[in-house]
C-alpha cells in the first residue's frame, strides 16, 4: 500500500519536480520570445503608424510607374536641384537622379529612408542622391528649383503657402495625385490617380509682370 502524508496528498517525487522545472523553463522561454517579438514589431510598426497620428496624415503609397513617367515628363528641359517631399521608398528621387538631377528626398519614416539609400546604391546613383529623415514642416526648401510633392488634400493649402514663401521665382512645383487649391497649373498630364500638375512659381507669384515693369522703367 502506498504511503500517504497526513493531509492526504501524495509526496512529490523527483520526476514531478523535474517536470515542473522543465515547464517553468519553457514558460520563461515562451514569455521571452513573445516579449522580444512584440518589441521588434513595435520598433518596425511605430514609424509607419506615427505619421498617421499627426495632425496631417501623409501615408506611404508607392508611386506608380505611370506617375514616375509623368513627373519626368514635367521635368523635361529643366535643370538644377530637385527635392521630393515625402519621398517614400525613393523611386522618384532615383528616377530623377538617373536623368542627371542632384536629387534629395525628405521622409519621416526612417525605415523607408534607409531602404531608399540602399536602392540608390543598388542602382548606382547614390553619389547623386541624398535622403533625410525629417519632418517637411521643419525644412526650408528655398534652395531647390524643382519640387515634387505626393501629398494629401489636408496638407496642400499649408504647403502651398510654405512653398510660396520659400521658393525662388524660377522654381517649378510638381504635384501628384492632388493639386494645390489656389494655384492654376501651367501644365497637366495623366489621368485619375496618375494625374500630375506642374506649377511655375514665376506665374503664380507674378514675377514676369514685375520683370516687364522694371524693363519698361529702364527703357523710359
Amino acid at each position: 500500500m502506498s504511503e500517504v502524508v497526513a493531509n492526504g496528498s501524495h509526496a512529490a517525487s523527483p520526476q514531478d519536480c523535474e517536470g515542473g522545472s522543465r515547464r517553468r523553463s519553457w514558460g520563461l522561454l515562451v514569455t521571452a520570445g513573445v516579449g522580444g517579438t512584440l518589441v521588434a514589431l513595435y520598433a518596425v510598426v511605430t514609424p509607419f503608424v506615427t505619421p498617421a497620428l499627426r495632425k496631417v496624415c501623409l501615408p506611404f503609397v508607392p508611386a506608380t510607374s505611370t506617375q514616375i513617367q509623368n513627373v519626368l515628363k514635367m521635368l523635361e528641359n529643366r535643370s538644377g536641384s530637385l527635392v521630393d517631399i515625402g519621398s517614400g521608398d525613393g523611386r522618384i528621387v532615383i528616377a530623377a537622379a538617373k536623368r542627371g538631377f542632384k536629387a534629395v528626398g525628405y521622409e519621416l519614416n526612417p525605415w523607408l529612408v534607409w531602404y531608399s539609400r540602399y536602392r540608390a546604391w543598388r542602382d548606382g546613383v547614390h553619389w547623386n542622391t541624398k535622403f533625410y529623415i525629417s519632418d517637411l514642416w521643419k525644412v526650408s526648401f528655398s534652395h531647390y528649383t524643382n519640387v515634387v510633392v505626393f501629398g494629401v488634400p489636408q496638407m496642400m493649402p499649408q504647403l502651398e503657402k510654405k512653398l510660396q514663401e520659400e521658393l525662388e521665382c524660377n522654381a517649378r512645383i510638381i504635384a501628384c495625385r492632388f493639386p494645390f487649391p489656389h494655384w492654376i497649373p501651367d501644365h497637366t498630364t495623366g489621368e485619375g490617380i496618375d494625374t500630375v500638375w506642374a506649377y511655375d512659381l514665376k506665374h503664380s507669384r507674378g514675377c514676369e509682370t514685375k520683370s516687364l515693369e522694371i524693363t519698361r522703367e529702364m527703357e523710359s
